[in-house]
């Protein structure tokens, strides 16, 4: 009961209306239309102060409630007023609204803490209406799509189309994986669907990953590529061999056993000679590949100093000027003003520059209006970086995956080694080695430096 004494008060008030009602009544048929008209006066003043009575503590409590529903917390109502009965509702209303704002308070930093904690998350998370509207995404997702401030579904249609359409086609529970490409890097995504209802509301919720165990199962898959063409490239070496050496065996026997030297012939001989030579040639291939593998798996640890990258890049310049091919070519430098500096070793570094500035050159061989560019600067990260950009045909993407696998190669003259190796040169700086292509319009390598 919001006030006791305003329900005694309430209820006096009642049966006062009913006495001078009868009263009225009793005096209007005695014939004293007087004292009738008199009682019907003090009805009309007595009701009229019931409905003020009323009215002032309705008006009271609509006030309350329509301040709680604009969350305002500062109402307060006067414990001290003549009417008695109003002070104990006074002080119920002014204690709710304490219980409530401690309760609204509570909950807001409820909300706040979770919502750091979604800020903080690795994971990207977004929420959206069957409208399309972005109800919540966290700093995460706009870092992962490189875009931001995400309102509206749509906007992904500007970052990636295919995107925007997985986006609205995607069912509840489901999960998928998607490549993102950007201008500066390539990543792998995985995309799962739920369902959650607030408010009477469905929403989808989306949660974006950039995934590492899938990556880990491609670094398993690379590795068993890598077997694959260890195995494929000693059996081609070693079969030509042991076919070799069965036929020259096979000169110098017979059915009773090994021919005495009055039985060999010149032709026998020659054919031995002969056979010989390819062996030795497939001996010093074998080798030449195993000496390759020697130095894939052998890379020194960096003597790292510092390095201007502009030296470093007049110095590729003239190198790369002597291959077949570059004359053709409109190599163009483009450095930052102030003079950049890389922590590394300069003889590796320049080995990776040199690899993948003539892979670009070699790419480019066909091309009419070739351009080659070697773009140094700092990015948006604060990482110092070197990219080798070429408009030759690209790289297609069911071989994105491939290039750095060792000793895959798509050249009839290449070893296969030259990218993984300059990969794991820059892991060993503390940086990485990132491809993007576009087929047929541009192909960046770029070296990221710690």
């Amino acid at each position: 009961m919001i006030s006791k004494k305003f329900y005694i008060q309430l209820i006096l008030r009642v049966i006062i209306l009913t006495i001078i009602a009868m009263l009225m009544a009793f005096t209007f048929f005695e014939g004293s239309y007087f004292f009738s008209a008199l009682f019907l006066l003090v009805l009309a003043i007595q009701t009229g102060l019931i409905i003020k009575y009323l009215n002032y503590n309705n008006r009271k409590i609509a006030f309350f409630f329509n301040a709680i529903k604009n969350e305002d917390f500062t109402l307060r109502f006067s414990e001290k007023e003549n009417v008695s009965s109003f002070n104990e509702l006074n002080q119920s209303l002014n204690t709710l609204n304490a219980t409530i704002q401690k309760i609204h308070l509570k909950n807001q930093s409820q909300e706040h803490y979770y919502r750091e904690i979604l800020k903080q998350a690795e994971i990207g998370i977004l929420t959206f209406n069957n409208k399309g509207h972005i109800i919540f995404a966290n700093p995460r997702i706009e870092k992962l799509l490189n875009y931001t401030p995400l309102n509206h579904i749509k906007q992904l249609a500007q970052v990636d189309k295919k995107l925007y359409k997985l986006f609205t086609n995607i069912k509840p529970f489901e999960r998928k994986l998607y490549q993102l490409s950007n201008e500066r890097e390539t990543i792998e995504l995985a995309i799962k669907s739920n369902e959650i209802v607030l408010n009477k509301e469905v929403l989808n919720l989306i949660t974006i990953q950039d995934i590492h165990n899938e990556l880990d199962k491609k670094e398993t898959d690379s590795w068993i590529k890598l077997i694959r063409v260890l195995t494929h490239e000693i059996m081609n070496s070693v079969t030509p061999i042991t076919s070799i050496s069965e036929s020259i065996l096979n000169y110098y026997k017979n059915e009773d056993g090994i021919l005495t030297a009055g039985q060999i012939d010149e032709d026998k001989i020659n054919n031995t000679a002969k056979g010989l030579e390819v062996i030795k040639n497939q001996g010093n291939d074998l080798m030449s590949f195993v000496q390759s593998y020697r130095s894939f798996l052998n890379v020194p640890m960096p003597d790292k100093e510092l390095i201007s990258v502009n030296a470093l890049l007049e110095k590729i310049k003239l190198l790369i000027s002597q291959e077949i091919g570059f004359d053709v070519i409109v190599l163009e430098l483009i450095t930052p003003k102030e003079n950049l500096e890389i922590y590394a070793d300069e003889k590796l570094i320049t080995q990776v520059l040199f690899n993948v500035s003539k892979n670009a050159i070699q790419a480019l061989k066909d091309k009419k209006e070739a351009h080659l560019q070697l773009i140094s600067g700092v990015s948006e990260k604060g990482k110092k970086y070197i990219t080798v950009k070429d408009n030759g045909p690209g790289i297609q993407p069911e071989i994105m995956n491939q290039i750095f696998v060792p000793f895959y190669t798509t050249k009839n003259d290449g070893t296969g080694i030259g990218l993984s190796l300059s990969k794991q040169i820059m892991h060993l700086h503390g940086g990485s080695l990132t491809v993007h292509s576009i087929p047929n319009k541009e192909t960046l390598f770029t070296l990221t430096f710690e």
